[in-house]
C-alpha cells in the first residue's frame, strides 16, 4: 500500500521566507514556530513563547565549518529562556519554538521532550549539541508518555521542512506496513563500491545518500577538486573518517549522510567520480544510475496499467 501523505501547513507571518515562520500538522496539537535571530523581539511577544514547550537555538560550528551548532532547551516559559541566552549564547542565529496549541503541555512533558530530543540529536550526529549534558527522561504515566513520543513523530516530520534536520534518522526505513498497516515505505537496496581496495556501503534513506559505519575509503586524497577534497579533510578533521589500526585505509566512524552519490564516492576513492556510475546494487552489475531509472520506467508503466483500467 502507498504511503499516505501529510500536509504541513506553513505561514510566513511578515511574509518573506526568511522571516517568522509558523508551522502545523493537521490533527496535531502541536505548534512549532521559528524566527532568526534578528527577529528575536518580534517572536517574544508571540502568545505561543509565552507558553511551556521546549526550543532549539541554532547556528554555525565555529569549531567545525559546515556543521551546525544546536542547544536544546525547555521552559515554563519559553520566552524567559530566550531573553536569558540572547546575552549569554552568541553561536546561535534562528530559534525555534516547540508548544502546544491546547496548552495541556506541562513542566513534566517539556523535560521528557528535551532528553528525548537530546538523546535522538545525539543519535543522529547532524549537529554537535551545545549542551553540557544530557538528562535521563523523566519517568511520565504510560498515556503521558505515548503523547509525547507522538509529539515528537510530528516534530520529526515538521522540523526537516523548516530545514532542520537535527532528529532526522539515517537508519533504513521500513519495508513493511506500520501501525494499522495503513502505510507502507520501501527503502533502497544497499549500494556497494569496491574499488583499489575500498569496500564501501551505502543506502538512500528518505531522499539521502547515507554511506554506512565500517565502509573503508582510500588511505588519502589522490586526485583534484577542491571542494571534495576540502569534504574529505573536514570528514577526518571531525572524526567521520579514522585510519584502520594497520593504517591501510580509512573508516567511516559513524553513518554519514552526502549531499550526492558522487561526493560519497569522490570521499571513498579519494578522487572526483560519478557516483551514478561509481555505486552499484549490492550483488549485481546495476548502478545506482540505472537503479533510479528503473524506477521511473516502473512508474510510467504502472501508470500505463491504471489508464488501460480506466
Amino acid at each position: 500500500m502507498a504511503a499516505l501523505g501529510k500536509s504541513v501547513r506553513l505561514f510566513l507571518a511578515d511574509g518573506t521566507p526568511g522571516g517568522l515562520i509558523t508551522a502545523e500538522i493537521m490533527n496535531w496539537t502541536g505548534h512549532v514556530i521559528a524566527a532568526p535571530r534578528s527577529d528575536l523581539a518580534t517572536l517574544l511577544k508571540r502568545a505561543e513563547v509565552n507558553r511551556t514547550g521546549i526550543y532549539l537555538l541554532l547556528g554555525d560550528d565555529p569549531d567545525s565549518p559546515g556543521r551546525s551548532r544546536v542547544y536544546v532547551g525547555e521552559g515554563d516559559d519559553v520566552s524567559k529562556r530566550l531573553r536569558k541566552h540572547s546575552t549569554e549564547k552568541d553561536f546561535w542565529d534562528r530559534a525555534v519554538v516547540l508548544t502546544s496549541k491546547d496548552m495541556n503541555l506541562t513542566k513534566a512533558h517539556a523535560r521528557y521532550l528535551e532528553s528525548r530530543f537530546i538523546a535522538l540529536a545525539t543519535q543522529a550526529n547532524r549537529a554537535t549539541l551545545d549542551n553540557s549534558t544530557a538528562p535521563e527522561p523523566i519517568l511520565l504515566p504510560e498515556a503521558d508518555r505515548s503523547d509525547m513520543e507522538f509529539f515528537i513523530e510530528q516534530a520529526k516530520i515538521v522540523l526537516p521542512v523548516l530545514g532542520i534536520n537535527l532528529l532526522r534518522s539515517t537508519r533504513p526505513l521500513p519495508t513493511a506496513a506500520t501501525s494499522g498497516g495503513s502505510t507502507a515505505v520501501a527503502a533502497s537496496p544497499v549500494f556497494r563500491l569496491t574499488v583499489r581496495g575500498t569496500d564501501a556501503t551505502a543506502q538512500e534513506v528518505d531522499g539521502e545518500f547515507v554511506v554506512r559505519e565500517g565502509s573503508l575509503a582510500f588511505r588519502t586524497w589522490n586526485g583534484a577538486g577542491a571542494s571534495y577534497e576540502k569534504l574529505r579533510l573536514q570528514m577526518e578533521s571531525d572524526g567521520d573518517l579514522l585510519p584502520t589500526p594497520d593504517d591501510s585505509a580509512m573508516r567511516f566512524a559513524r553513518d554519514v549522510v552526502f549531499a550526492s552519490p558522487s561526493a560519497a564516492a569522490a570521499v571513498v576513492l579519494g578522487r572526483n567520480s560519478n557516483g551514478r556510475l561509481e555505486w552499484k546494487v549490492e550483488d549485481s552489475r546495476v548502478t545506482y544510475g540505472q537503479w533510479q531509472e528503473s524506477l521511473l520506467d516502473n512508474a510510467e508503466r504502472v501508470g500505463e496499467t491504471d489508464g488501460d483500467d480506466a
